[in-house]
């Protein structure tokens, strides 16, 4: 021993930790990474593999090995992992570790360090069981790399986990398995989405039990690209779903729309019963409603008034409602339940509705009709009735006090929902929101002086799906708080803003926030000369995209349409006139479509007057080269200059 102690002494730190009994050997090491899979990452999923076992129709079982190297500090949020369990999900184990670049362990995870957090620990409204573990193992620096296994208990077979290893932008993927093994008597019912060419499943047999294996390997990071789909849409993906299932002793089967409809349906069946002081009140209520839609009306603002919303998800509860009674007794409830209850006020005022599961968020996919599954987070009031001869729906979000009447907006329109019938589920269209309702329409009045400054008054409709953030900010944010909000973003480059207002509009034909606007802007169009040179444009601006830099990965989705519609009077100071006038911009595209114009008034005021409208639409990634000629084009226009000539000395 003696004799190795010199040569030990001369070996660098790093190899005498090589060397020690103690250590375990390196592994993960970043150097293993191919270059191809660095290039544009964050992070790279080292190994992602995941069984789900089948036990039986009420229980399954998913385990969950992991390893992520983090490549700089955008990938950070890798480093940290959270499980959630419940009364129905129960986590057997959390276990972690860290690794230095070279793949030394750094550090194992104690299990003192895994937190354990009440979801209703973050103050929100909520009554729910929901808990999480939580482990954090980033490093001041990397690259470094964790490793995280877990595994699952669940007696909630409704869900089966899906599979999808590259969920977000800048993360590379080396390699990612999922088994799932089943019952034969359970067949297992599968989704394959965006996998790669060749990709097929290994499907096995032995006795009793089937087994199904899909493998990826090598996936080079996503981009952030400019206009691209959810990565629902785009990244390869396994989805899974029961045939039959069985939550709480409650059996069913999500085979068909119409089986898990059903089961939802039942679930939820005879707990619609109102007490006699509340049926009292929707009668005295609507005796005198000339038909069916007023009544509907007077019932939701009983609602608003009454009720407030709180998140339930106890057990069963996440899917099972209060009875209408005890929201009648305690004025809130979740969603389905305040669905629940309306049903019950408008069936007690003689106008029949059904509840609508749907899933909800203005960038939530829609639903995948091809694949009966639970796709839903949350349940609105469908209210079939006839206008005016002729079919018509009427939509109820019951868990806002503020929401329009009948107004589904960008969290739950635009969609599909699964209508909840005595006879199963239906799957129908929510309202649908485009250019006509969806609408932008601003006035400018701009008053130059001689010295090059200006003032200007700025009053903006926006209705429809335009209008959701800013009736957000309406009811949400005091005054004080909106005018930070709208001064912060606006593009000017010196402005006080003396006067600002938001206010609702009435509902009719789509509900509508007006915003009134007083800005003073000082050195806004210094004379050069005998010249002021003048964007009209003052608030309206659509800058250009910039250019793709390599080959374009996503398709093309123009998420929402829109109509945007400008007028500015540019309000003249005496000795001075129109000189150059911008000529008239106008074309049409796949996309959308722009037009301009300018003109000299009789009263010597200069009009500029602006039309865009944006479709609605999913293209093929070769459609993005269009898509940035048609941005160039409308930000050229939108920079054009009014040339002013000082006529007097």
């Amino acid at each position: 021993m003696k004799a190795l102690l010199p040569l030990l002494a001369a070996l660098p730190l790093s190899s005498f930790l090589y060397l020690s009994p103690s250590a375990p050997a390196p592994k993960y090491a970043v150097a293993d990474i191919p270059a191809a899979l660095r290039e544009g990452a964050h992070a790279v999923l080292r190994a992602d593999d995941e069984v789900v076992t089948i036990k039986s129709a009420g229980r399954l079982v998913h385990t969950v090995h992991r390893v992520v190297t983090i490549l700089d500090a955008a990938g950070d949020d890798f480093g940290r992992h959270s499980v959630g369990y419940d009364a129905l999900n129960a986590v057997s184990y959390l276990r972690g570790a860290v690794y230095d670049a070279d793949g030394r362990l750094l550090h194992q995870l104690r299990p003192a360090e895994v937190r354990d957090q009440g979801m209703g620990d973050t103050g929100g409204s909520f009554m729910t069981d929901v808990r999480v573990r939580y482990a954090d193992l980033r490093q001041p620096q990397g690259p470094y790399t964790v490793e995280f296994d877990y595994e699952i208990v669940s007696d909630n077979t409704l869900f089966y986990p899906d599979w999808q290893p590259q969920e977000e932008e800048g993360l590379a993927v080396q390699s990612a398995t999922l088994r799932v093994n089943t019952p034969t008597a359970l067949p297992l019912r599968y989704q394959e989405r965006q996998l790669p060419a060749g990709t097929t499943v290994a499907h096995t047999t032995a006795g009793s039990q089937e087994t199904y294996q899909w493998q990826l390997a090598n996936l080079p990071a996503v981009d952030d690209e400019e206009v691209a789909p959810p990565l629902a849409y785009s990244t390869p993906a396994v989805v899974l779903a029961p045939a039959a299932f069985e939550v709480q002793g409650h059996k069913g089967t999500a085979a068909s729309w119409q089986s898990f409809g059903q089961w939802n349906y039942e679930l939820n069946a005879g707990r619609d019963q109102l007490p006699p002081a509340t049926l009292a009140k929707v009668a005295a209520l609507v005796k005198d409603a000339p038909d069916a839609r007023t009544r509907a009306q007077r019932i939701y603002s009983m609602l608003q008034g009454s009720t407030r919303y709180i998140s339930v998800q106890l057990g069963l509860g996440g899917w099972q409602t209060f009875p209408a009674s005890s929201v009648a007794s305690n004025g809130y409830g979740d969603c389905k339940a305040l669905s629940n209850y309306t049903k019950a006020l408008l069936a007690a005022a003689g106008v029949p509705s059904y509840v609508a599961l749907v899933g909800a968020g203005s960038d939530r996919p829609d639903l995948r009709a091809d694949f009966p599954s639970s796709q839903f987070n949350h349940a609105v009031l469908c209210v079939p009735m006839a206008q005016a001869g002729r079919p018509d729906t009427l939509w109820l979000e019951c868990t806002s006090q503020t929401n329009p009447f009948g107004y589904m907006g960008s969290f739950t329109g635009n969609r599909h929902a699964l209508l909840l019938t005595p006879q199963g589920g239906q799957v129908v269209a929510t309202p649908r929101y485009g250019a006509a309702e969806n609408r932008q329409v601003r006035r400018v009045d701009l008053f130059l002086d001689a010295v090059g400054g200006a003032t200007a008054t700025a009053r903006t409709l926006r209705t429809g799906q335009e209008h959701d953030f800013y009736s957000q900010l309406l009811h949400e944010l005091g005054p004080a708080e909106q005018k930070k909000y709208v001064t912060d973003r606006l593009r000017l480059p010196t402005f006080t803003l003396t006067k600002f207002n938001l206010a609702a509009t009435p509902a009719t034909p789509t509900p509508g926030v007006v915003e009134t606007l007083g800005l003073s802007l000082p050195g806004f169009a210094v004379p050069s000369g005998k010249r002021v040179f003048i964007n009209a444009n003052l608030l309206s601006r659509l800058p250009a995209l910039p250019a793709q830099i390599g080959e374009r990965q996503a398709a093309v989705w123009l998420p929402r349409a829109s109509l945007h519609a400008d007028t500015v009077r540019l309000h003249l100071p005496a000795g001075f006139r129109a000189e150059t006038l911008p000529a008239a911009v106008q074309f049409s595209t796949d996309y959308g479509t722009y037009a301009c114009q300018y003109q000299s008034l009789p009263d010597g005021t200069v009009q500029y007057t602006r039309h865009l409208e944006l479709k609605r639409a999913q293209m093929p990634r070769t459609a993005y080269a269009g898509y940035l000629d048609f941005r160039r084009k409308i930000s050229i226009a939108d920079k054009a200059q009014v040339v002013l000539l000082k006529t007097e000395s």
